[in-house]
């Protein structure tokens, strides 16, 4: 039986796809990639993303997916910083990079389809790759397929940001035969993806979650439906007319669900259902427990992260038993809260959470393998976040160590937007940090210290922000103040900056 992806008019069975992956994987070859070395991907969710991670994957490349929100600088220090020697672009996203690219790499140009064009508003001339590009469709029908023993996995190597600034590549040792398999076991019972399953994409495989629910997918075998660009209204229309079985969604998608009329809500039959999966961010209990009440128990979900992979599970029932548990850990994941002193606290008692890697591989951060150094604590590794187990061996969470904001399920890192704010005339000093917002979980707000002969806006300081980074990354809220508060050390306090906006929000996270 034949599986399909599909993206607007596009109905293309997976084994072709994957004939294309082997001529990809021929192609790269030709251009000197082997194992170890970086395929950078420029793309929107589109059929060439599949093509292009399994070309990668048979040489034992990394497939490098870069954030195509990001301005220019942001993408070209990832491509640089991962040494690709090809980056796969859609035409309309090139001219961004463009002055950012090393000398030497081969840019192979996809023709931006009508459906993300349509969907982004995209001008027609911006779609269709330049006079003189190597177009990827063209490209690939020049090679025969990969006919030699595929090289050991090293999946994608996902960029996350950091509390010093620029991303990280998360760069994982090449995975044997036996331990893809278990890793494929742990990802069925994870995100519930079974062959044969019916799916739906409504987030960017540039995220490390999309990306590898997307790859499973493909490996298992399912009918994979590619959502151009998250619309409420038009998820409940898909899930009818496709009669949808699975998905991977982030909470700020059932917010804005929710907000949709009760009459829209109710025109949509949802019963094909079966196994609906979010992480990413904390999710409001009142949210969830209303989309478990309109969706049913189909509704599950997972805490873990980029480096650790998923550490535990909830279903809906669980969930309802305890709400807001992240649930518990999944077998053969040992997870521990530790204080200050690196003491394991018992049930009831917040500290850092720690976790071992499940079946993953381990890792280092690309360049940067001191930074791997700072997260670990033997053979664990935390994401800064702050919990607590129950009695029953639940694990919650209620609070964030390390200095990151999590908005519409988007890591963000305010070191980086600080580093870039410290260099704009008339900023002394400065501060980013996450308020409570009820679309996104949490949005940025910025507290800035204006030098003395200085006389600040919030539009300028927005503006300066949106010219060298990602909208997403520029804070909505900017405040002015004489002085900053600071610690003893002279580290400014961020905690009381962000503290009267929590205070009437219920949660700290």
């Amino acid at each position: 039986m034949s599986y399909f992806i599909e993206s607007g008019d596009r109905r293309v069975p997976i084994e072709t796809v994957q004939e294309n992956g082997n001529r990809a994987a021929r192609g790269f070859a030709s251009l000197g990639v082997g194992e170890g070395d970086s395929v950078a991907m420029l793309l929107r969710n589109d059929l060439c993303m599949f093509e292009a991670m399994a070309g990668a994957s048979v040489l034992g490349a990394y497939a490098v997916p870069v954030n195509w929100h990001w301005k220019g600088e942001e993408s070209g220090y990832v491509i640089r910083d991962c040494g690709a020697q090809v980056l796969v672009v859609h035409a309309d996203l090139l001219d961004a990079v463009n002055g950012e690219l090393p000398d030497a790499i081969t840019v192979l140009v996809v023709q931006t389809p009508p459906e993300i064009a349509d969907a982004y508003g995209i001008a027609n001339e911006r779609c269709t790759p330049a006079a003189g590009a190597i177009k990827w469709d063209d490209w690939l029908r020049q090679f025969d397929l990969w006919d030699a023993p595929p090289a050991l996995s090293r999946g994608s190597m996902i960029y996350t940001s950091g509390t010093t600034g620029r991303p990280k590549g998360v760069r994982r040792e090449p995975a044997s035969d036996e331990m893809q398999q278990q890793t494929t076991e742990r990802s069925v019972v994870s995100f519930g993806v079974q062959a044969g399953a019916n799916v739906i994409m409504t987030g960017p495989m540039y995220h490390s979650a999309p990306a590898a629910y997307g790859r499973l997918a493909y490996g298992l075998g399912c009918d994979i439906y590619l959502m151009p660009r998250f619309d409420p209204e038009g998820l409940l229309r898909e899930i009818e007319q496709r009669r949808l079985t699975h998905m991977h969604v982030v909470p700020t998608m059932f917010a804005r669900l929710l907000k949709l009329p009760q009459e829209v809500r109710n025109k949509y039959d949802l019963s094909s259902l079966e196994f609906v999966i979010h992480g990413a961010a904390p999710c409001p209990p009142d949210i969830k427990q209303r989309m478990i009440e309109w969706w049913g128990p189909v509704i599950h979900e997972y805490y873990g992260s980029t480096e650790a992979g998923i550490v535990s599970i909830v279903d809906s029932e669980a969930w309802l038993a305890k709400p807001g548990t992240v649930g518990q850990p999944m077998p053969g994941t040992r997870v521990s809260i530790f204080d200050d002193q690196g003491n394991v606290l018992p049930a009831g008692k917040s500290g850092e959470i720690y976790m071992t890697l499940n079946t993953l591989t381990d890792f280092t951060y690309h360049n940067a393998e001191e930074k791997r150094r700072e997260i670990a604590r033997g053979d664990m590794v935390t994401n800064g976040d702050v919990g607590y187990f129950d009695a029953d061996g639940y694990l919650f969470l209620n609070d964030r160590k390390r200095d990151m904001v999590i908005s519409g399920g988007v890591n963000i890192y305010p070191a980086e937007i600080e580093a870039v704010l410290h260099n704009m005339p008339g900023v002394h000093d400065c501060a980013v940090f996450g308020i409570p917002d009820d679309d996104f979980g949490e949005a940025l707000a910025a507290a800035a210290q204006p030098s003395s002969s200085e006389s600040l806006e919030a539009d300028a300081v927005q503006g300066y922000l949106r010219e060298h980074l990602a909208s997403y990354k520029v804070p909505r809220v900017v405040t002015f103040h004489d002085s900053l508060p600071r610690e003893d050390t002279g580290k400014i306090f961020k905690r009381r900056l962000r503290e009267p906006y929590w205070e009437k929000a219920g949660r700290k996270i």
